[in-house]
């Protein structure tokens, strides 16, 4: 079975193999078609007052949908930290798997 990647952002385009979501709303209805994930990059800030790509660490947590892979690359250093930071303690009290590969690699904003 094909596994899909998927890169939350805003403002950065996605590498070509990812598909591209903007908000985090559209971002959990991907995830909650329970199809394979291998790969989830999410930034933090998106433009809304509302969500964030934080909502997105918790709504894998409490569904315990877990990609292979998750990159934080948030540029907003605080929330990027925060994020992964809540990750590797999820992973160190059993609530996220072992074999789930979790990285914090900021990327910067990039403008055309």
């Amino acid at each position: 079975m094909e596994q899909r990647n998927i890169f939350l952002d805003d403002v950065r385009p996605s590498p070509d193999d990812h598909i591209l979501v903007t908000t985090a709303e559209d971002c959990m209805l991907l995830l909650k078609e329970n199809l394979p994930v291998y790969h989830l990059s999410l930034d933090h800030d998106l433009g809304s007052k509302h969500t964030n790509g934080f909502e997105v660490v918790l709504f894998l947590l409490k569904n315990k949908t877990f990609p292979k892979r998750i990159t934080i690359h948030s540029a907003n250093a605080p929330a990027g930290k925060k994020m992964y930071n809540h990750l590797i303690d999820a992973k160190r009290a059993g609530v996220l798997p072992a074999h789930v590969k979790v990285f914090h690699r900021p990327l910067p904003i990039r403008f055309p």
